[in-house]
């Protein structure tokens, strides 16, 4: 029996720095020209540009939190699918390394995914990615019956969306607690097209824009946002905001948490991983509390702290599994129970 599975995306991964990568922001003329978001990362067209020295690493949501929930001291297994390459063997060791059970289905055709991430001196990053088989797996591929767990974390990436939901309902069936951080591909079938797995997971965690675009609410109005996500989920809706942090609700209370201030800000790659993994950790850890109907105050809140300090020990360093606080690190570093968590009755 394995305390928890991960399901989903695996890539290996390498970061560039370059103090020639320049962040521009200008709304007025970028978003004119297709930049939603009015900036943008530049460089010299043409050019031949020093970069320091490459970071070689893996990741993917996947095996990222596996990397959490291993190091946080629970028995874990990650359900992924790689490329029949030497890409794909570099993953399934480093994953093994961390004493985590890997099953990975190899794809001979596609190759494993892939990012190349250019990393400007602010920690701000573009990221080119091949998806390759990460988003492949398929039923056969992976084993459930084999699989017994009490938890399950799932990163969908570009699985289909029939099979994520045939997961989640054999899961269910079989009383496992299922954590989902949905994809591009299910935030674009809003909360209408969700239902079918969004009644059955313990556990959703969403950014602001992805709230806001699931809910078809303004993001600037949270309240309403976790109304809308507190009919659909019967468990905990988990909204991350960047800088500005984190709220959750259970349906009966809100709980609203900043940041914890990072050192300094070297690479955000794998935060939103590493925020995840870490809050579903410290709901585990409170499994006696957690195991029928809603968490108390006390597992979320240390929840929220485990996450947030999981998140920020990521930020400090380069690459999505680096900063991944091990049990030991988070329950006796002092920095971690500086968080100030709010909390309110709806």
């Amino acid at each position: 029996m394995y305390d928890v599975i991960t399901i989903g995306t695996a890539s290996r991964d390498v970061f560039l720095q370059s103090e020639f990568f320049k962040v521009l922001h200008d709304p007025e003329h970028l978003k004119k020209i297709g930049f939603p978001e009015g900036e943008a990362q530049c460089f010299a067209l043409g050019g031949k540009l020093d970069v320091g020295k490459p970071v070689f690493s893996t990741g993917g949501g996947a095996t990222n939190a596996a990397v959490t929930f291993g190091r946080q001291g629970f028995k874990t297994a990650a359900v992924i699918k790689t490329g029949h390459d030497e890409d794909g063997d570099a993953i399934v060791r480093e994953l093994k390394l961390e004493g985590v059970r890997v099953h990975a289905a190899r794809d001979h055709h596609k190759g494993t995914a892939y990012s190349t991430f250019l990393l400007a001196p602010n920690g701000e990053r573009t990221i080119l990615t091949y998806r390759g088989a990460s988003g492949d797996l398929t039923q056969h591929d992976i084993p459930l019956q084999k699989l017994k767990s009490r938890w399950a974390y799932i990163v969908p990436g570009n699985i289909e969306f029939s099979i994520i939901e045939s997961i989640i309902d054999q899961l269910w069936k079989r009383g496992v607690h299922i954590a989902i951080n949905p994809s591009k591909a299910l935030i674009q079938k809003k909360i209408s097209g969700l239902k079918t797995i969004l009644g059955k997971v313990k556990v959703v965690l969403v950014n602001r824009e992805e709230a806001a675009y699931l809910t078809g609410v303004h993001f600037d109005h949270e309240k309403r946002i976790f109304k809308v996500f507190d009919e659909a989920v019967p468990g905990i809706a988990v909204m991350t905001d960047g800088g500005r942090g984190v709220h959750v609700s259970d349906g009966s209370y809100m709980w609203s948490a900043g940041i914890i201030k990072e050192k300094k800000m070297v690479d955000r790659s794998g935060a939103g991983d590493a925020f995840g993994s870490g809050f579903v950790a410290g709901l585990m850890r409170h499994k006696e509390e957690c195991r029928k109907g809603l968490c108390s105050h006390l597992a979320v809140e240390y929840a929220i702290r485990l996450g947030s300090a999981n998140a920020t020990s990521m930020v400090e360093s380069i690459g999505a599994k680096s900063g991944i606080l091990t049990k030991h690190e988070f329950e006796k570093g002092e920095r971690w129970r500086e968080l100030l968590i709010r909390v309110i009755r709806i």
